[in-house]
């Protein structure tokens, strides 16, 4: 089986103004020096992107953005294009957060179109799918995620996708204080490796890095960061505290 170098990110969403996103990125810095075999990437917001960029700079901490739209530039009023987050110094973005498809109408075909434009833009997509808790209670899981990689990924060749990074979050365990038990995770992980497998080959199912999210915290990443298919975690309210967030950066 392919190394796979474990991701933490964290999802900061709406919160922390400039100054305060700032304040966090510093303090994080500090709180993951010497951390040496992990990846650890957080997404503020638009408006803080570049002064989180500019106070990580030189240390082991990429940033994320939470969005872009697919256009290159255009009369998209509101809208961010790859090329502008690639500017402030930006090298992941979250695309298709459950957040995005429940709230503001993200479907499989937009979510497409994105990660097209992030790859093409040299920007990492963490790429989210997930089922709802109804989803699961009628034993939907596997083909909601089946559908939501498939048709998120079609036509896309095993070489544009060699940093994409998939991100498993449940629906039904965002910000809720459930959390699939670290059996349920190994079994949708392994579940999404194989589909991965089965159109783009092997060697690129083995080396994707397959994160866990839904209310991930210092109590819960140890025995989640065990099993074989889990190689990090999306965070989002944990990641808001640094201090909380560099515990689960270092799995304790």
């Amino acid at each position: 089986m392919a190394h796979r170098r474990p991701l933490i990110a964290g999802n900061w969403k709406m919160h922390k103004t400039c100054t305060e996103a700032t304040d966090s990125a510093r303090s994080l810095v500090a709180l993951t020096a010497g951390v040496a075999n992990t990846d650890i990437m957080i997404a503020p917001s638009f408006t803080a992107l570049s002064h989180v960029c500019n106070t990580v700079s030189g240390s082991a901490i990429a940033v994320g953005a939470q969005n872009l739209y697919w256009e290159d530039q255009g009369a998209f009023t509101g809208e961010i294009s790859a090329a502008m987050i690639r500017s402030t110094g930006c090298r992941y973005v979250i695309i298709g957060h459950s957040e995005r498809r429940q709230l503001f109408g993200e479907t499989d075909e937009t979510v497409h179109r994105k990660i097209a434009a992030a790859l093409e833009n040299e920007l990492i997509p963490v790429f989210c799918i997930g089922e709802s808790e109804k989803e699961r209670e009628d034993d939907l899981t596997f083909s909601v995620l089946d559908k939501q990689v498939n048709d998120g990924l079609k036509e896309m060749v095993s070489d544009d996708l060699t940093r994409l990074v998939i991100a498993y979050e449940p629906v039904w365990a965002i910000g809720t204080g459930k959390t699939a038990t670290a059996q349920q995770a190994q079994e949708v992980h392994a579940f999404v490796r194989s589909l991965v497998e089965k159109s783009f080959g092997r060697k690129l199912a083995e080396g994707m890095r397959i994160l866990y999210g839904g209310s991930v915290k210092p109590a819960n990443i140890v025995e989640l960061m065990s099993m074989a298919d889990v190689d990090g975690a999306l965070v989002g309210g944990a990641s808001l505290d640094a201090e909380t967030f560099s515990r689960i950066v270092r799995f304790e």
